[in-house]
């Protein structure tokens, strides 16, 4: 037999390419971000322009912002005059407290604490009824998240933190004493007015300060300009704020703005106030305390904020 090699075998005919073209999709360009995951420029870092960590995702902005610093301008007068002329009632005319210097601070502290309380129930209002929002968690105070640490184990180093920030500044201070009195220390000679005061930088002024400063100020700020900036400026405008109560002494201010830069760092890596409140309430704390229990009068007074 003679094998057929001249009849090979038909090539195979390739199926048609056309219908699996059709089937793939082009890949969209690597710089389009799909609109259903894109943000609202609001939700972006305008200094970045990536997406924002969540506890800089806050309702408000600048205009908020300045509209608080007026407000707090204009109650500082009318809380000043509301108070007076509650003491008007029980017969303490203005007269009296230009003669008596000691009732005359015991008036300031208590309008500064009206002020304080003012403030924050305007912030808690609007966050109630502008934003439709719960007050303390949307204006920063989230549980402190501590990894794998335990929470009391946490929350005690924070104290102990603010213990040897108040420790180091009260050691830092003589090394330029003021050439003259501070207006604080003088203000508070009278004994009623330093023990109120004290007692407000203890139970008082750290929820509200911390609330106004590394609650609503921070966030903006670091949302503007990225975090390092925002904890510089809110830590200087936290320190520059309470120049007036230490006029003179240039060193007191400049210790106090490096405090409020370290409270606002404890803020921005924690991602809540409750962090720099334990900070600054320990920090207020320990110099009241020791205050207390010496014979110096009011000479720590002015760490205290």
């Amino acid at each position: 037999m003679t094998e057929d090699r001249d009849n090979p075998l038909p090539p195979e005919t390739p199926e048609p390419l056309e219908p699996v073209l059709q089937s793939v999709e082009p890949a969209p360009p690597a710089d389009i971000v799909p609109p259903e995951v894109r943000l609202p420029a609001g939700q972006l870092s305008a200094a970045t322009k990536r997406p924002l960590p969540d506890d800089f995702r806050v309702p408000w902005d600048w205009l908020d912002v300045v509209l608080l610093t007026v407000l707090a301008v204009v109650g500082t007068w009318v809380t000043a005059i509301l108070v007076v002329r509650a003491l008007g009632v029980f017969g303490v005319t203005q007269a009296h407290l230009r003669k008596s210097p000691g009732m005359l601070s015991v008036v300031s502290v208590v309008a500064q604490i009206v002020l304080d309380l003012g403030l924050l129930a305007y912030l808690a209002a609007q966050m109630r009824v502008r934003f439709h929002s719960s007050f303390w968690r949307t204006i920063g105070w989230r549980p402190l998240e501590t990894g794998g640490i335990r929470r009391g184990i946490a929350c005690a180093g924070l104290v102990f933190g603010g213990f040897a920030l108040a420790a180091g500044v009260a050691l830092a201070e003589p090394l330029f004493p003021p050439k003259h009195p501070l207006p604080l220390q003088t203000m508070l000679q009278d004994p009623r007015a330093a023990l109120l005061f004290m007692l407000t930088a203890v139970l008082v002024a750290p929820v509200v300060e911390e609330t106004i400063f590394r609650g609503y100020l921070y966030p903006v700020v670091a949302r503007s300009w990225g975090m390092g900036a925002g904890i510089m400026i809110t830590g200087a405008v936290f320190g520059l704020l309470h120049a007036g109560q230490l006029w003179g002494g240039w060193w007191q201010i400049a210790l106090l703005v490096v405090v409020g830069i370290l409270f606002t760092l404890a803020r921005a890596v924690t991602r809540t106030v409750v962090a720099s409140y334990i900070l600054h309430a320990s920090y207020n704390a320990l110099p009241v305390v020791a205050d207390l229990l010496s014979s110096s009068g009011t000479r720590r007074i002015p760490h205290i904020h």
